[in-house]
């Protein structure tokens, strides 16, 4: 496996970029740690294949460096990088059968024949191919198919690391599941690098070990999932992860609270004290903002406009402080009928100041 560096890099796809505006990916620079999952998340459009892309070496960058444990292989194409993709849609030989198909990379760099009959059983074993090795690839459903495309990346002993852009769109919800878990294994069982792009949440956070979020081509934070979660660098970050999102409000700063049109929030007070200047927005997920159906200091008055029941917890809708917020309520625990007031513990109320986290 590898460690991945992408040194000062960015990119643009027009010939001569003027300004931020004009890159895909504007200038970054990261670490990929050898045998780390990870997952690259982001909505459309942010970056994500691009950054893949150059990774893979189907696209060279316009700035920077990209490092092979320590090696640069900025220039050279995908098959001198000893990487693996796997696509949205499986890539394979459908005429062939499954065993033809897993043995193709090792008996197109002459492995001997003894070697590809074993390694091929042993990966048809982990990704429950066996019953499928004598059948051709063209008859299968989709999962087994894009279980075929991984199978070809794991095959050889000498990949890089393995590279998954969006590998399960096409795949039945339960089935997702069960390849995700798989992928789970098969990076426990040989440690593996792999990166992930997604768009979806739930995939990278059940996927990988750390995920790095991505904006408008710029690469806002990478962490651990709780991470993300409890510390979002970025009001990006703070809305994108979690269902619902961070609630977040635009406010100022006055003796340790956060004013806003209709009440002030009580701060954390070693926050405030680094606030320093700039445009303020404060932000509580919906887990942590408490209702009550009785005035408290520093709530936010307010009216509850929905309630969804989602089994074990409901989500409320209400608005207060001149904004439409998000809690979740726990089972058990009374909902407000009506009036109620918004209660922002310290403690879990985040400052964001010119939308990075202060800390």
């Amino acid at each position: 496996m590898a460690e991945i560096i992408l040194e000062n890099m960015a990119h643009s796809y027009r010939a001569n970029p003027r300004g931020d505006e004009d890159f895909a990916l504007k200038r970054l620079h990261t670490v990929w740690e050898d045998g780390g999952a990870y997952a690259l998340l982001g909505s459309s459009g942010c970056g994500k294949t691009t950054m893949l892309n150059i990774i893979s070496g189907l696209l060279t960058p316009s700035q920077g460096r990209v490092l092979f444990d320590g090696k640069d292989v900025t220039s050279l194409p995908p098959e001198k990088r000893n990487i693996a993709q796997v696509f949205q849609f499986p890539v394979l030989y459908d005429t062939m059968t499954v065993f033809d198909n897993l043995a193709f990379p090792l008996r197109n760099r002459k492995v001997g024949e003894g070697e590809v009959r074993a390694r091929v059983h042993e990966i048809a074993e982990i990704l429950d191919l066996t019953p499928y090795l004598n059948k051709r690839a063209s008859g299968l459903a989709a999962d087994a198919k894009q279980k075929i495309s991984l199978g070809r990346g794991l095959v050889r002993k000498d990949v890089a690391a393995i590279l998954f852009d969006e590998p399960l769109t096409v795949i039945d919800p339960h089935l997702k599941w069960q390849l995700r878990r798989k992928l789970k294994e098969i990076h426990k069982q040989f440690k593996l690098t792999l990166i992930y792009v997604t768009h979806d949440q739930t995939e990278a956070m059940t996927f990988a070990d750390k995920i790095a979020i991505m904006y408008d081509g710029s690469l806002l934070q990478i962490g651990a999932p709780d991470e993300l979660f409890e510390d979002p660098a970025h009001t990006f970050v703070g809305y994108f992860i979690g269902s619902p999102g961070m609630n977040l409000l635009p406010c100022t700063l006055e003796g340790g609270d956060a004013v806003l049109a209709s009440g002030r929030i009580r701060l954390d007070p070693a926050v405030a004290a680094k606030a320093g200047t700039g445009e303020f927005q404060i932000g509580i997920r919906p887990l942590y903002l408490e209702l009550s159906d009785s005035e408290k200091p520093g709530a936010l008055a307010g009216r509850v406009v929905s309630v969804e029941n989602e089994g074990s917890t409901r989500i409320v809708t209400l608005t207060a402080g001149g904004a439409r917020l998000k809690a979740r309520v726990a089972e058990g625990r009374s909902v407000p009928a009506d009036a109620c007031w918004a209660v922002f513990p310290p403690e879990r109320t985040k400052l964001f100041r010119d939308q990075a986290l202060v800390k």
